[in-house]
């Protein structure tokens, strides 16, 4: 199978810090893939919180620079050694965290050990949402070694990583409790949520105690307040703060903050459970490419439910 490649291609570049108006499309050549690498036509692009905070206030590659790290397309071309993939394979996954951003584009290189296979119940939107989201849940659980029986506290349930943390717990056999705002009450519990707290009725220090695992992914003084609840050799997993550590060898618990890498073995793990019916995406709303500045908008108002995508035609 052969596609043709245009030699340019249509990107969303910013050219200095800012807000969302600094994204301005741009016309750049398509790259050719090199060692390990493949060449994906892109037709879809998750927005995650850390595209905002990049996007304001750095670090920032060599400017002017594209965004966006989750890509779910096409595979049209494939570099030397490359064996895993072929010329007209679906693929999503996730580009080189932090280093490496660029899938706010038409055509994007991905090393071919950073995506998998994408399958046919996954639609592209869905696909491209569920990777750093997704994988940084996966990794925070492994991290505390989450396991059937143990009770998890999950901050944010709603919310991009906390939606994937709620299925992903309870697929561990863990019993989840999350933190939701009212409205979102129902939708956490339909992700199979054993107990729902909503936050802003009480704090959630004096709703929850003697806990295994809490997985903060708000910041702020949450994850102090997060040590409180846990028992005695529990873990706090961070994915916004970092953890006061004094605070938690005081306590005798075990706390930490990740940052997401890619992996095809994650994404694989992630693909079966969603075979099984047990995990899914939850894609509140798209934009076309030449609107991310509104999808940049809409993830700043911190009320997003689930995740917002790009679409690419």
């Amino acid at each position: 199978m052969s596609t043709a490649i245009p030699q340019t291609m249509t990107v969303i570049e910013l050219a200095q810090p800012g807000g969302p108006e600094v994204l301005r499309p741009a016309t750049r050549p398509v790259p050719t893939p090199g060692l390990g690498e493949v060449l994906v036509r892109v037709r879809a692009v998750s927005i995650n919180p850390v595209d905002t905070k990049v996007r304001r206030n750095g670090p920032l590659p060599t400017l002017p620079a594209v965004l966006g790290w989750d890509v779910s397309g096409e595979v049209v071309a494939v570099g030397p050694f490359v064996v895993e993939f072929a010329v007209g394979d679906e693929v999503f996954g996730m580009l080189a965290f932090p280093e490496q951003p660029g899938a706010y584009a038409e055509y994007v290189l991905a090393r071919a050990g950073d995506i998998t296979i994408k399958p046919a119940e996954l639609s592209h939107e869905d696909a491209a949402a569920m990777t750093l989201a997704a994988l940084t849940a996966e990794q925070a659980l492994e991290k505390m070694d989450l396991r059937a029986g143990q009770r998890i506290l999950i901050h944010a349930g709603a919310g991009g990583v906390g939606h994937y943390a709620v299925q992903l717990a309870r697929a561990r056999g863990a019993h989840v409790i999350a933190t939701a705002s009212a409205p979102n009450v129902d939708f956490v519990r339909s992700l199979g949520a054993d107990e729902v707290i909503d936050y802003r009725a009480r704090p959630f220090e004096e709703q929850v105690q003697g806990l295994d695992a809490v997985l903060d992914t708000v910041g702020g003084d949450t994850a102090t307040r997060s040590l409180e609840v846990l028992r005695p050799g529990g873990w706090l997993v961070c994915i916004a703060a970092q953890p006061d550590a004094a605070r938690a060898q005081a306590l005798g618990v075990h706390a930490a903050r990740i940052l997401v890498y890619p992996s095809r073995a994650g994404l694989n793990t992630l693909v079966k459970l969603v075979a099984a019916g047990r995990l899914r995406s939850h894609v509140s709303r798209t934009f076309p490419l030449a609107q991310v500045a509104d999808a940049h908008r809409a993830q700043e108002t911190g009320r997003t439910v689930g995740k917002l995508v790009l679409t690419v035609p």
